[in-house]
């Protein structure tokens, strides 16, 4: 079709064989966090019929721990591990006694951002008693900035990408020696510990499904679809999915105009892009996390990009269905359907679909195409 886009649609038939372990403690953390509860995990007959599978749940993070993104279970945990550390103390303690610790050695916390991660760095930080100082891209939109500011934080607005950004919070951190902890979702060579305590801390959220599931007599997840920016959260998925029994198929989903895990999983190794404009602004990001990408690259099975109109239009669709899911969340419904184009589903599957954030965390949507729109044609890449 003249002036369509290309999809290229990542598969990887090997991935369902290839397990590591879940990990945990994080839950029993989590628990003492003053409104802690499992959110809600939706079941969406409509969808199934949709996509002709068995059932379709979304897990929906539009109201987690007081903010309306899933980022504060791995923000809070990994600052508790970090701070614990530093003081020397055996675990995470509850939260009242954490701050009573952190008041005789203040830090100052630091953290990079293009939405929902520094909110939640800025939250715990409040929780705590503690300064926080975030940096963020110029493309992230005035309410995800102000929110920021809501929290306490000191906002520190950059025109740059967010790679730089992520640069720039590691220098300032390093600028405040001893009196800052840099608290990144992303890792490199030399910082990998907080990053690892994020993943540790999103693991939370897939005890809770799996209870969920088990609850509603669900036994088994054939297709678990989930957002992807740096990779941090795909990595707790891939984590979960790997060991599971069923070993449920794992789907990643960016924005077209930010496909660093794609084009890295195509390389075979870890890629930067150029990353452009996106509703989708917490997975705008132009490098895959590299404690992520060990476990990404041999265990997701299917990757894909969705635009900015198909994440609208998922927005939309959940919303009319009880949903309250902002772009990047609903990327995870625009990603099965643009899958389910490509190659059809099992009418036995059961899909989950993993929705990070709520209206509240981005109202920025895009128009939608209208009656007749131009469908991305398609091509499909298989890694043995």
């Amino acid at each position: 079709m003249s002036g369509a886009v290309e999809r290229v649609l990542y598969e990887h038939p090997a991935a369902r064989a290839w397990a590591t372990s879940r990990g945990g403690g994080a839950r029993d953390f989590h628990r003492t966090l003053p409104g802690y509860r499992a959110t809600r995990l939706v079941d969406v007959p409509s969808l199934a019929d949709e996509l002709g599978v068995a059932r379709v749940f979304v897990k929906e993070e539009s109201e987690r721990l007081g903010l309306p993104a899933f980022k504060i279970l791995g923000a809070s945990y990994a600052i508790a591990r970090a701070l614990a550390e530093r003081l020397h103390l055996a675990e995470p303690p509850r939260l009242a006694a954490l701050r009573a610790h952190a008041a005789a050695e203040p830090v100052t916390l630091v953290a990079a951002t293009d939405g929902n991660h520094g909110r939640a760095v800025a939250h715990t930080a409040r929780l705590l008693d503690l300064d926080a100082h975030v940096l963020v891209p110029s493309s992230i939109s005035e309410a995800a900035k102000a929110a920021i500011a809501a929290e306490g934080a000191a906002v520190v607005e950059l025109a740059a990408p967010y790679d730089e950004v992520v640069s720039a919070a590691a220098r300032a951190a390093d600028e405040l020696g001893e009196h800052g902890l840099l608290v990144q979702d992303t890792a490199w060579e030399g910082y990998e510990r907080v990053p690892r305590w994020i993943v540790d801390g999103h693991a939370t959220m897939f005890g809770e499904i799996d209870e969920q599931l088990a609850a509603c007599g669900v036994a088994r997840v054939s297709l678990l679809a989930v957002p992807v920016g740096v990779g941090s959260f795909a990595h707790a998925a891939v984590r979960f999915a790997r060991s599971s029994p069923h070993a449920p198929s794992v789907l990643s989903v960016e924005p077209d105009a930010a496909p660093a895990l794609l084009e890295s999983l195509r390389a075979g190794r870890t890629v930067s892009v150029a990353t452009g404009e996106t509703i989708m602004a917490g997975l705008n990001c132009g490098t895959p996390s590299s404690t992520a990408w060990p476990d990404l690259a041999p265990g997701v099975d299917l990757a894909l990009t969705v635009t900015d109109a198909e994440a609208t239009r998922a927005v939309l669709d959940l919303e009319a269905l009880g949903v309250d899911a902002a772009p990047c969340g609903a990327a995870t419904l625009a990603g099965v359907r643009a899958l389910a184009a490509l190659r059809p589903l099992g009418a036995d599957d059961v899909v989950v679909l993993l929705s990070t954030e709520g209206r509240g965390a981005n109202p920025q949507l895009a128009e939608v195409p209208g009656d007749d729109p131009q469908q991305p044609d398609a091509t499909r890449e298989r890694r043995s």
